[in-house]
């Protein structure tokens, strides 16, 4: 593992204690005789100007006001955001002290405002505390949903809660709930299957590890997202010239309710404390303005009594000429919280200017300010609106990263084995490790690690394969050498292993026409194989790619998804530590030109749903 930074010292959670540990800022913590206050949500509603309601229903990326701290406290700012890649200062990253640090300055300019009503902030901790630098990320949805164990998911997402606490953010916008039933989609990787069973288990597991069996100061407020039917868009129909991501599901009613709608039951029953609508549309009508699908379905049918709100600049996505029929058919479809994210002056006067010419009703703010209230203080924001300094120096600790390590292991689906697979550590074979993932911990992570996109390299702390291998094998007879992307010098090995696949991608720019390996990646493995005994393929990705040709070339091939940074859980069952209990969350296509393909379809895949060999 590469070395972690010192961890920063813990301090008291009290206000006065909170305003000792940051001693840089200059404005002190409100007290409790500030005055006036507010006590309850209904209490507060009683209090609020029109305008403070409207501040309160909206939303900006802190990255849009950082510059303008004290506009928090003018406006009634009811929330802010850290989107993908949007840390401490603006800039991607971060020490877990630094977001701490960042959260606790906002949260000092909010309370000076005239009801002293704290913020809630919000951030896409979707695999792990994955925007914080040295934070415990684990595999990727697609990943935790081949181990098909509730239990595991909820400590990966209790883990996650302490960190993200650690950082004093108190909302994230996860667990993704969708059911992605064409792998081409960029978003693949962000759901746990392509069938509501494996779904609707892992969403409530995902919920209660994240906010606790009721959610309050120690829970991290939960989103299952994105309502609804994101993962049934079809291809060529995606807005923003991506081909499939915030497209349209022309999908039946009967068909949404059999397969989408169950994982947001599972959620809802759960006790999820928020919903983000999609960006996507069903039969040509957004989902932002989607009023039956909303206020009929969601908070009518399933009884949802949370805060539903939109994805980053989702509104402006709906059918209208001014940003205020956007914004009034989204609300009066039930969006309770605009995620603005830029032009918070815009959207509060707007949402007043709307109610005053009687064209959203006050009761319908009241409402949404009232769900967005009873979320405060069900975290008890208004007592304790600081950073609980008492996580923060777990964050990436050494326990933490032991069960991301046993979820990667536990994610490993064993696609092939001709009798090469456990390998032993002490046997003394020579063993030759090459490919563009093996040595590379943003690769390994994919999208939404540290930035929006991710990135290749060395982005974080963690331990690639390469380095993984190596602690295995230490002390041993066995000889490890490294060739990398150099697969065709002069060399040789009794065993070869192959680590590639995809390079970082986030939601419609992971849009794939092909699902096709790289040339790099084939030539690679292809001279691996040509010059080793036998070989072992192990597949870096955030869904199936077709791999037909690469499945016949290996001696036993592995896919090994998106697993974050705790590359041991790979060496872990490869080495046989642990055996080999992963099962296919997704049909796996023997060419693209089946896609879409699912269980039950009728097509002849290369490998279908379930599919996983033990060692």
């Amino acid at each position: 593992m590469r070395p972690r930074r010192p961890g920063p010292l813990a301090a008291a959670c009290t206000l006065a204690a909170a305003a000792l540990a940051l001693p840089l800022m200059t404005a002190a913590a409100p007290t409790a005789s500030a005055a006036p206050r507010c006590t309850s949500t209904e209490d507060c509603l009683a209090q609020m100007t029109l305008a403070e309601k409207a501040g309160q229903m909206t939303q900006v990326d802190h990255a849009h006001v950082m510059d303008n701290k004290d506009d928090l406290a003018e406006y009634g700012i009811g929330s802010l955001l850290s989107g993908g890649g949007s840390g401490p200062g603006g800039r991607a990253g971060g020490t877990a002290e630094e977001w701490a640090d960042m959260y606790d300055d906002y949260q000092r300019h909010a309370l000076r405002s005239r009801l002293g009503i704290p913020l809630i902030y919000g951030i896409d901790a979707v695999h792990g505390h994955n925007s914080v630098e040295g934070a415990t990320v684990f595999p990727h949805n697609i990943g935790l949903g081949a181990t098909r164990d509730s239990r595991l998911v909820e400590r990966v997402q209790d883990i996650t809660r302490r960190e993200v606490l650690g950082t004093g953010i108190d909302w994230t916008f996860a667990p993704a709930v969708s059911v992605p039933r064409d792998d081409r989609w960029g978003r693949t990787y962000e759901g746990f299957g392509e069938v509501p069973s494996i779904v609707k288990p892992l969403a409530a597991a995902s919920v209660r590890g994240l906010q606790g069996d009721r959610l309050g100061p120690n829970g991290v407020a939960a989103t299952a997202k994105h309502y609804v039917a994101d993962g049934g868009t079809t291809w060529g129909t995606g807005d923003n010239g991506y081909r499939i991501d915030q497209g349209d599901s022309r999908l039946s009613e009967a068909e949404l309710r059999e397969i989408h709608l169950p994982p947001y039951r599972s959620a809802v029953k759960a006790g999820v404390a928020s919903v983000m609508v999609s960006y996507s549309s069903w039969n040509g009508l957004k989902m932002h303005e989607h009023d039956y699908l909303i206020n009929d379905v969601l908070k009518g049918e399933l009884g949802f009594q949370g805060v539903v709100i939109s994805d980053y600049a989702g509104v402006r996505q709906v059918e209208g000429d001014t940003y205020a029929e956007q914004l009034r058919k989204s609300i009066n479809a039930g969006v309770d919280m605009i995620m603005v994210p830029d032009d918070y002056r815009l959207n509060i006067e707007t949402i007043v200017s709307e109610v005053e010419a009687g064209r959203i009703s006050e009761a319908r703010v009241d409402d949404a300010v009232r769900r967005i209230l009873d979320l405060k203080f069900q975290q008890d924001l208004f007592a304790r609106p600081f950073t609980d300094r008492s996580h923060t120096d777990d964050v990436g600790s050494d326990r933490h990263r032991a069960v991301a390590r046993e979820a990667v292991a536990r994610s490993q689906v064993l696609l092939k084995n001709d009798g090469v697979l456990p390998l032993s550590a002490g046997s003394g074979a020579d063993i030759v490790v090459g490919g563009r993932t093996a040595d590379d911990l943003g690769n390994q992570l994919g999208g939404w690690s540290i930035s929006w996109q991710g990135q290749s390299g060395d982005i974080t702390e963690g331990t690639t394969f390469w380095e993984a291998i190596q602690a295995e094998t230490a002390g041993t007879a066995t000889d490890l050498e490294y060739v990398g992307t150099d697969t065709g010098g002069d060399y040789s090995g009794d065993i070869g292993i192959w680590v590639g696949g995809e390079t970082p991608y986030a939601e419609g720019r992971g849009d794939s026409a092909t699902l096709a390996l790289s040339d790099q990646d084939k030539r690679n493995l292809r001279e691996i194989c040509a010059r080793t005994e036998v070989c072992v393929a192990l597949l870096v990705s955030g869904r199936p790619l077709v791999v037909s040709d690469e499945l016949r070339t290996a001696d036993a091939f592995v896919a090994s998804w998106l697993p974050g940074t705790e590359g041991a859980g790979m060496t872990d069952v490869l080495f046989g530590r642990r055996e080999f209990t992963g099962r296919l969350p997704v049909t796996w296509p023997a060419s693209v030109d089946q896609e879409p393909i699912n269980k039950g379809d009728g097509q002849q895949p290369l490998f279908p749903v379930g599919h996983g060999l033990t060692s």
